[in-house]
């Protein structure tokens, strides 16, 4: 019954850190898998890290 536990915790990590990232721009399946394999110690990383850019957006920086 604690392997079934932890199976499931460790894929409702995976699946958080797959939606996190999807909302910051990054690779989806790789926090896919470092959530299931690192679970809670993923997700520091992808909640404090940069937004990253799309490429086609425009930033006021630079242009006139």
């Amino acid at each position: 019954m604690g392997l079934i536990a932890i199976i499931i915790i460790s894929f409702l990590f995976g699946m958080l850190c797959y939606y996190l990232a999807g909302r910051k721009g990054y690779n989806k399946q790789f926090w896919l898998v470092m959530g299931i394999l690192f679970g809670p110690f993923a997700l520091p990383f992808i909640i404090l890290g940069k937004r990253k850019e799309q490429h086609g957006e425009q930033t006021d920086a630079g242009e006139n």
